[in-house]
């Protein structure tokens, strides 16, 4: 049995233009060409699940980017563009507390003997090295599971 028809989407011809253009674009990320392609498909009045098929994805990403264009097509092209009418939201979460500076610091202080500071050890340990950073005023504060996390980054 199938379900109710989707509520069709009418692009203007400037929204048209736009999306082929953003599809032929060689520097245009593939999520949004892909985007872009639901779009489009869906103003020439195909239903998800042809478009699901078509493209190879799920449905349920077909319905969001066609609900997500209804919403936004009301807001005219000049205040916002269709690239970013494509582009994902802002994620959530804190934002980053550790610059990329003091990261690079912390990863040069772990390359440097532990003797060079006073340290009684012959290698670092993440404690070590994240009371050495905080001591040396790289950051204010930072966790030792952090500094591992930096470690074991710079390990591939």
């Amino acid at each position: 049995m199938r379900g109710p028809k989707p509520t069709p989407i009418c692009l203007e011809v400037e929204f048209q233009q736009e999306l082929e253009f953003l599809m032929r674009r060689h520097t245009t990320p593939q999520q949004i060409v892909l985007r872009a392609r639901i779009v489009l498909l869906a103003h020439q009045d195909y239903n998800n699940q042809d478009i699901a098929r078509q493209l190879g994805i799920g449905i349920d990403m077909v319905r969001h980017w066609r609900k997500q264009w209804q919403i936004e097509q009301e807001v005219p092209l000049c205040q916002k563009s269709v690239l970013a009418r494509l582009s994902d939201a802002p994620r959530p979460g804190a934002p980053a507390t550790i610059s990329a500076e003091a990261y690079c610091r912390i990863m040069s202080l772990a390359c440097q003997p532990p003797e060079n500071f006073g340290r009684p050890i012959t290698e670092w340990t993440a404690r070590e090295l994240a009371d050495e950073a905080i001591l040396q005023k790289m950051v204010q504060r930072i966790s030792p599971r952090q500094v591992g996390r930096f470690l074991k980054r710079s390990r591939s």
